[in-house]
This record gives C-alpha cells, sequence and structure tokens, in this order.
C-alpha cells in the first residue's frame, strides 16, 4: 500500500511538473501617458495578489564618490509619505494580510507587496504614495543612514567572508561601476547631503524608469482603472540614461591575497563573462550548475565528498546587464593547503574545457534546469518579478514564456566551448581569502 501511494505521489508530481512547464503566462502590458509600464496577469486560482514595482536604477547609476544610494533609498522608500505617517507603511501592509520587502542589485531595485486579493486598491495606493509623496527628510535619512551602516557592518564586515565579493568586483572591474556592490559605502553615506538624497530620487524614482507588475487573483479591468486613479496623475521625470563604460579586458591574470577574520582559507577564481542574455551567458549559466549545484555536481562530488579537500564549493553567475563574472570557489578542509585546493579546482575545470560531458549527466543539467525555471514562476511574486525583471533588462515580458528554449538549444559541444572561451588564467582575477593569523 505505502509502494502504491507513493507511485501516486510520484505520478501526481510528474504530472504537475509538465503541466507547470507547458503552461503558458498570458499578460496585458501598456504604457501611461507619464511613460509608466504596466503589466497584468491575471491568475483566479489562490486569492492572493502580487504587486511589484521596478526601478532601472542600482548601484551602477551611482557617483563613485557617492556609492551606495540606490540601497540607502530601498530603506529610504519605507521611511513614510504625505499620506502614510513615518514608520506606518508596514503596518498598514501587515494590518491588511499582507508582506512586503525589497532588493537592489547593480542595474535594479526591486519593491514588492503580496495581499489578499481583495487588498488590491490598498497596495496600489501604497505604492504610489511613496512614488508621488515620498518623505525624504532629515530625520528619515539621519534614521536609515544608522540603518544601512549597521546593515554593512553585521552582513558584510563583521561576517566570515563577508567581504568576499566586495573584494572580488574591485579586482574585476577597473572603469566601470560594477567595481563597487550596492551595498556601497558607509563613509559616502555618511558624506552625503539631504539635498544630494532628494536629486537622487527626482532623478531615478519616476514613472518613466519604471515598470509596475501585477500577478494574482485580479479583475484586468477594474485594475486598469485603479491603476489610472493612482498614477496617471504622477508627473514625469528627465529620460534615465544608462551608463555607457566599456570595461577593457583584463589581459593577464590578476592575483592577490586578503586576509580577513575567518578560520578556514578559501580559494575563488572569477572570470569575466558576456552580459545576461547573450546566447554564451545561457551556456555558462548551465556549466555553472555542472560545477556545483548540489551534492551530485563535479565540484562537491570531487573535493567535498571523494578527496574531502574542501568543506564548501560553489560556481555561480553574476548576470549583469553589462559583461558579469563567472565565480567558482572552494573553502579548505583542515590543514589543506591552498595551492593544493586551487589545483582541484583547476582540476575540474580543465576537465570541462577539454571534454563533452556525458549524455546522463547532460540530460539530468536539462531536468535541472527546467524544473528551476518553472520553479522560479510558481507563485504570484514569482511571475510578477519576472515579468517587470524581463521587461526591464530585456524590453520583452515575454521572455517569461520563452527563454527557456535558449536553455534548451544549448548543446554539449556549447559547455566545452564556452568553458574554453572564458575560463582562461588571462581572463580571471583569483584570490586567497585567508585567516588574519596567516599574515606574516
Amino acid at each position: 500500500m505505502k509502494e502504491i501511494t507513493k507511485l501516486i505521489v510520484f505520478v501526481f508530481f510528474i504530472s504537475a511538473s509538465l503541466f507547470g512547464q507547458i503552461k503558458k503566462i498570458n499578460f496585458t502590458e501598456y504604457d501611461l501617458d507619464n511613460g509608466l509600464h504596466v503589466i497584468l496577469h491575471q491568475d483566479d486560482s489562490t486569492p492572493i495578489v502580487a504587486i511589484t514595482i521596478t526601478y532601472h536604477v542600482g548601484s551602477k547609476n551611482e557617483d563613485p564618490q557617492r556609492t551606495g544610494f540606490a540601497h540607502f533609498f530601498e530603506h529610504l522608500m519605507f521611511e513614510g509619505s504625505k499620506y502614510v505617517k513615518r514608520g506606518e507603511f508596514d503596518k498598514i501592509n501587515q494590518s491588511a494580510g499582507g508582506i512586503n520587502n525589497a532588493y537592489t542589485t547593480n542595474d535594479i531595485t526591486h519593491y514588492y507587496q503580496v495581499y489578499p486579493s481583495n487588498q488590491l486598491k490598498l497596495g496600489l495606493w501604497l505604492e504610489s504614495e511613496r512614488l508621488l509623496h515620498l518623505n525624504i527628510d532629515s530625520i528619515g535619512v539621519e534614521t536609515q543612514r544608522k540603518v544601512v551602516k549597521e546593515e554593512r557592518s553585521q552582513r558584510y564586515d563583521n561576517q566570515p567572508y563577508g567581504g568576499l565579493l566586495e573584494e572580488t568586483f574591485k579586482r574585476a572591474y577597473k572603469v566601470h561601476p560594477y567595481k563597487w556592490r550596492p551595498i556601497g559605502s558607509a563613509q559616502y553615506i555618511d558624506q552625503a547631503t539631504l539635498n544630494e538624497f532628494m536629486e537622487f530620487h527626482s532623478k531615478y524614482y519616476v514613472p518613466n524608469n519604471g515598470c509596475l507588475s501585477i500577478a494574482g487573483d485580479i479583475d484586468i479591468t477594474q485594475t486598469k482603472k485603479w491603476i489610472e486613479e493612482y498614477f496617471s496623475d504622477i508627473p514625469k521625470g528627465e529620460e534615465v540614461k544608462q551608463p555607457e563604460i566599456i570595461e577593457p579586458p583584463l589581459n593577464g591574470e590578476i592575483r592577490d591575497t586578503v586576509y580577513d577574520n575567518i578560520q578556514l582559507p578559501l580559494a575563488l577564481q572569477a572570470y569575466r563573462i558576456p552580459e545576461q542574455g547573450s546566447l554564451d551567458y545561457y551556456a555558462l549559466d548551465m556549466l555553472s550548475s555542472v560545477l556545483a549545484s548540489g551534492q551530485s555536481s563535479r565540484f562537491y562530488k570531487e573535493l567535498v565528498d571523494k578527496q574531502q579537500k574542501a568543506v564548501s564549493t560553489g560556481s555561480f553567475l553574476f548576470g549583469l546587464e553589462d559583461p558579469g563574472l563567472f565565480i567558482v570557489y572552494g573553502i579548505c578542509n583542515l590543514n589543506v593547503p591552498i595551492d593544493e585546493l586551487e589545483l582541484l579546482i583547476q582540476n575540474e575545470l580543465d576537465k570541462v574545457k577539454n571534454g563533452l560531458i556525458d549524455e546522463k549527466e547532460f540530460e539530468k543539467l536539462q531536468n535541472q534546469t527546467e524544473s528551476a525555471f518553472v520553479n522560479s514562476n510558481s507563485t504570484m511574486e514569482g511571475i510578477a518579478g519576472s515579468l517587470a525583471n524581463y521587461y526591464t533588462h530585456y524590453g520583452n515580458a515575454d521572455l517569461i514564456n520563452t527563454e527557456i528554449n535558449r536553455y534548451m538549444d544549448v548543446t554539449r559541444e556549447d559547455l566545452m566551448r564556452v568553458a574554453k572561451k572564458y575560463l582562461n588564467t588571462d581572463n580571471r582575477v583569483v584570490l586567497h581569502y585567508l585567516p588574519k593569523s596567516a599574515k606574516k
């Protein structure tokens, strides 16, 4: 009986997965006169609605002497507005059964609210209110200065390996604003004036630099009316132009050592890769999964399980609007020399450069990729966010339905080709992250 039950569950899971894979996500999109792009997806399967707004501003839009502004506004946008008292945004949201949050990347800032669907109008009003009437005053600014500096201290400065990416990016880029991370500099946040924050807001937090994406149990006609009511009168801003800075090639390996408050050494390699959406990007993304996605990955099986030279390994892409990074790393097991672990990591990279992965491993990779793609759009928040991101980054929201084809078109030969093309010593930064006690 238990085996029959397991079989039924398994068949149901497979059927649900296949349904998820072929189900098209329909949506309506249009622009308001002030330039705000609107995307609406109706799904009445659950009484939930997700409201997202994505602004095309991230750390790459900042002044090099005022880094951290985009992340700072991620916090400041919850401070209050003309008609929402200070600290009341979260309370109103939660009282209506909602949740909310935001995140900042190198390229965008994304805000979301998720509500019972009967609270859609409230959520739209709140989102429009902080776009039109955000409080930018000395009290809010000083409050968030402290919050942002504390976040940096806890998550980066005083966290083991917390400064790793900051150290990597500032060596991988010399002229492009990707050379600093979205958390920015506490020093520059301290130095910034109230007027500078106001100017940053008026430049980037405007309708024509945003995408409002809503998914869930909505009535399209009624939702359009509410959007018109709350957003159409918000003034259009000046055209926002994205930076057009081309980072020159590395033209040789950059190798360095960083000492930090850690116990176990970490070896890292960061390779320059093309921008997200390019054909090679998809092959590199799948190659990263081959190397370090789960305990069946090559890094884990060889370095952690078999040889026990590492306690942790990883491989991931920073897919960005401009050329990004392909990063691999390993944390040494006790008493394992870091040079030895670096060599073992290199051996695994050489394997994918010099030979095709076998058919069975490739089939597993395709299944993993397809499953991850479907799961990323399994919630209303995920769908709304994906639609907004595809529009903002690519100008094509329908990639939510078609981008998986770009992954499925990747061949075994493509994996080996991009490994040979990009994972080379003259195209990388190598960091040895060592305990301070190892410094002579």
